[in-house]
């Protein structure tokens, strides 16, 4: 027989047994049935609209239409290119595809080419002829071993297993990457607020040093008492030390921006104030449907490994059933190596193997209960997971209700202490009323004034909540 002959009929006999496996094979799978989600079909905050529609998939609106300042967009793709933990992330896909090509390629016989030298003495007094003998044998061989016919879908049943690993794993890094989007979107946020904070408390530094400087001088006209100097040296220190406490708070936000980031972030691309911040993140159309929860990438995640769970039941039930392995090798077989390849040196063999579970101690039966009970538990993360998310999206869209009127509310309180302060001073100047008076008000705007900045915050990083909570989009 000849090398090209020998190749041939192997690779005939493993086409024809792999055609009869896929073509007879079965699983043992449980049929999925989503469960149901344990929540309202819609949000307590959210009415419906007539623009209100199905939301789109959770990849549908990127980032960087949702983010507007191309300052903010930038920060995030340094985060995007630099975070450690969206690079671990994302090799963990990598292995878990790894995984999963190991996983499939248990369906396909594993063929290799092999050939060896089999060298052997015989004594004299061992051999027939009475006299020391060596025996030599050569082979060429191409084979496979150990092969499993998946008549009972278990092979199936763990590819599908780490399939759906696999996906779920890709599903992690979309979470980790949206999770990451909001936390630079927040932490530069911070930046900004407290950037205003800091403006603001220099500003307040300055115009209090101004007060205190006309008070000493009218005390020393006689105009006014030590006491009065003394209440406006108070409020300088206290704008003083805000000021120096902002210094700290301001750099440690950009240590924490540049370890999101993953590297140092230009000052190109800090931002200002937070006023032009708050504008660049968009707002929530109302009628946001509460099934947008199931597109979340951690939902699906969650689904995945109970889609994984399901599939380890099939191989455990198949493990009741009998187990039959092929081993086949073909090729040839001579006593000299130029012997190898002439004509009736042709050799081959085949070894079936049946393994059929007689008694195994009630092993098999607990394996099965396991990956059942494995399965219940995936189906109380799953439902877990999705009450959650619908508490954050819920808890987002409270604040939505409000906020507006809030930063409304504080921008006409800050009009009205500003007023207030005008006043004040205009009646301590005109010898009406007390400088305590005076520092009321002043000490009243620079907290509305702080007041306006916390709740501007508020405003767009609760915006930023409700792109997270709702899987990095919506319709």
């Amino acid at each position: 027989m000849t090398p090209h002959e020998t190749t041939r009929s192997l690779r005939g006999l493993v086409v024809a047994l792999a055609a009869t496996t896929l073509g007879a094979c079965t699983t043992l799978i449980p049929g999925f049935e989503r469960p149901a989600a344990p929540v309202p079909a819609s949000f307590p905050q959210a009415a419906p609209t007539a623009g209100s529609a199905v939301a789109p998939p959770a990849d549908s609106i990127a980032w960087r239409d949702y983010f507007a300042d191309e300052r903010l967009r930038e920060v995030i793709a340094l985060a995007l290119d630099n975070n450690r933990d969206l690079r671990v992330a994302a090799l963990n896909i990598e292995r878990a595809r790894a995984q999963y090509g190991i996983q499939r390629a248990d369906l396909f016989p594993s063929i290799a080419v092999g050939g060896g030298q089999n060298a052997q003495r015989v004594p004299a007094d061992l051999s027939a002829t009475r006299q020391a003998d060596i025996n030599r044998q050569y082979s060429a061989n191409l084979g496979f071993a150990s092969y499993e016919l998946d008549f009972f879908g278990r092979v199936r049943s763990l590819e599908e297993q780490a399939l759906q690993t696999y996906l779920g794993t890709e599903e992690a890094r979309r979470s980790a990457q949206i999770s990451l989007v909001a936390e630079v979107a927040n932490a530069w946020l911070r930046l900004a607020a407290d950037r205003e904070r800091l403006a603001l408390a220099k500003r307040t530094q300055q115009t209090r040093q101004e007060s205190l400087d006309l008070v000493r001088r009218s005390f020393e006209l006689g105009a006014v008492s030590a006491l009065d100097v003394h209440q406006a040296d108070t409020l300088l220190q206290s704008a003083r030390a805000d000021a120096a406490r902002f210094e700290t708070v301001v750099a440690q936000d950009q240590n924490a921006l540049a370890q999101l980031v993953g590297s140092g972030v230009p000052d190109a691309l800090l931002p200002d104030g937070l006023e032009l911040a708050v504008a660049t993140v968009a707002e929530l159309p109302a009628g946001v449907p509460s099934e947008v929860l199931a597109r979340r990438p951690d939902i699906v995640q969650a689904e995945r490994a109970l889609l994984a769970a399901n599939a380890s039941i099939g191989a455990a039930r198949a493990a009741f059933f009998p187990r039959i392995t092929l081993t086949a090798s073909a090729g040839t077989a001579s006593s000299t190596l130029d012997g190898l390849f002439e004509g009736g040196s042709g050799a081959w063999s085949f070894v079936p193997q049946l393994r059929l579970p007689i008694f195994e101690a009630g092993r098999l039966q607990a394996s099965l209960d396991v990956a059942e009970i494995q399965r219940d538990i995936n189906v109380a993360q799953y439902e877990k997971a999705i009450q959650s998310a619908f508490r954050e999206a819920a808890d987002g869209l409270a604040e939505r209700a409000t906020v507006t009127e809030r930063v409304d509310a504080r921008r006409k309180q800050v009009a009205a202490t500003q007023n207030s302060l005008k006043l004040s001073d205009a009646r301590y100047r005109g010898g009406v009323d007390s400088y305590l008076s005076l520092l009321d008000a002043q000490r009243s705007l620079y907290a509305a004034e702080q007041e306006l900045i916390a709740v501007r915050l508020a405003d767009a990083t609760n915006r930023v909540a409700l792109y997270k909570a709702l899987g990095g989009g919506w319709q």
